[in-house]
């Protein structure tokens, strides 16, 4: 541009304008506004508020870094303090209570803990009621605290107990339906020992021998009907100071004997055997008077 023409540029522009120009307001005014200003205000109230509810939501609920409430999150697990309740399932690996304290497991109803397998089903179950405790299990085991020794097993074979003594305290003593296998069965001290079949026999079977002993007491076998003592290949041997066998029948006194009178000055007998092993007693004479008392062993 030559400055002929920026001298002409400059004077065109410095001429004034005849024309008047239109004004247009820039803003929101008018009732814009005050809608404006009252969202505004309603906002900063709603902050307010919010803030102020979370605030006191983090102090009920005693939230800290580590955890809330009586919960806490540490290297080893999630802890709880004090009573806590759950309304859904819990899964977990391990539950176990703060050193010297017990861990109890409460419910209204019952207390019912599950072990499942990969596939979801139930391995294992413990149910806690109000009358009844329930364990469906393949196996149920009992162990001792300080060497891990099995003190009861139990499982669809066998119930095994592994206690150094067995101690039933019923007053009607231990009912068993079907044999039992033990070698031993004592009393407590000063106590009597009892084996009683009350509508049916009573069998003990040993393959090398049956051994009762009663140290400090009687011992005393009895039945309703018979009695057998047999022995397949040994003998049967009573060893004792005196042996007594009580209401034997007695025999009647040769017809060649002494007079009936003399019957009731006899002291002395003799035991004698009939082929069918039955015992009786007879009047012991000069020679064997067994002979006379056969009407016993016919009858018998």
């Amino acid at each position: 541009m030559t400055r002929e023409q920026y001298i002409l540029a400059t004077q065109q522009n410095s001429l004034p304008r005849t024309e008047n120009p239109q004004l247009y307001p820039v803003g929101i005014y008018g009732w814009r506004k005050r809608c404006l200003y009252f969202f505004v205000l309603l906002l900063l109230v709603t902050m307010i508020v919010n803030l102020a509810m979370t605030i006191w939501i983090l102090k009920v609920m005693n939230f800290t870094v580590d955890g809330m409430g009586n919960l806490r999150v540490t290297k080893k697990g999630i802890r709880l303090e004090g009573i806590s309740e759950f309304l859904l399932p819990l899964y977990v690996k391990e539950i176990h209570s703060r050193k010297e304290s017990p861990l109890v497991l409460q419910s209204d109803r019952n207390v019912t803990m599950n072990a499942r397998n990969q596939m979801g089903h139930i391995t294992g179950q413990l149910t806690v009621g109000a009358e009844s405790v329930e364990a469906q299990c393949k196996r149920f085991e009992v162990s001792s605290s300080e060497d891990g020794r099995v003190l009861f097993s139990a499982d669809e074979e066998e119930i095994v107990i592994g206690a150094d003594r067995l101690k039933v305290t019923g007053t009607e003593g231990a009912v068993f339906e079907h044999s039992v296998e033990t070698p031993h069965i004592r009393a407590e001290p000063s106590q009597d020992l009892k084996l009683e079949s009350p509508t049916r026999s009573l069998i003990m079977e040993a393959p090398k021998g049956i051994q009762v002993s009663a140290a400090a007491g009687d011992l005393k076998a009895t039945c309703r009907k018979e009695l057998h003592l047999q022995s397949t290949e040994g003998e049967i041997f009573l060893n004792a100071d005196s042996i007594r066998l009580g209401n034997l029948p007695l025999g009647s006194f040769p017809s060649s004997s002494s007079p009936s009178s003399s019957a009731t000055r006899q002291t002395i007998y003799e035991i004698c055997v009939c082929p069918n092993g039955k015992l009786y007693l007879s009047p012991a004479g000069a020679g064997s008077t067994c002979q006379s008392s056969g009407n016993i062993c016919l009858w018998s």
